[in-house]
């Protein structure tokens, strides 16, 4: 059974396969008693979601769900969205105001009548 990015390159490789085959291209399958052939989708998801960075079930401790990246993607109408998770650990609330500096490669947010600490 595949994992990680090699489980990734694989279902990209497979593209508009449908989804039992990229499952069994997969290595997701097992046999039933009859000898019959059984795909196991959940094991595949769950592994899908583990190689994008998703974590399930986790260990009862804390909230289970997505671990942060820190990495922003520009979305395809121009906007880059920072998280809800990244604003509530800051403590940020809506209609909070920020600067924003450009530096040579990168974007500074500056809370509105803070001091700039950082570097151009």
């Amino acid at each position: 059974m595949l994992t990680g990015t090699d489980l990734l390159t694989k279902v990209k490789e497979l593209g508009d396969a449908g989804k039992s085959e990229i499952v069994r291209a997969c290595g997701y399958v097992s046999s039933k008693k009859d000898g019959g052939e059984r795909l196991n989708f959940t094991a595949f998801y769950e592994a899908l979601l583990e190689a994008k960075g998703v974590e399930i079930g986790g260990s009862g401790g804390g909230r289970a769900g997505r671990k942060l990246s820190y990495v922003a993607t520009v979305q395809g109408n121009g906007n880059l969205l920072v998280g809800k998770a990244y604003t509530a650990m800051l403590n940020l609330r809506p209609g909070d105001e920020f600067e924003i500096k450009l530096g040579r490669k990168q974007i500074r947010l500056v809370p509105v009548g803070a001091e700039d600490e950082g570097e151009e």
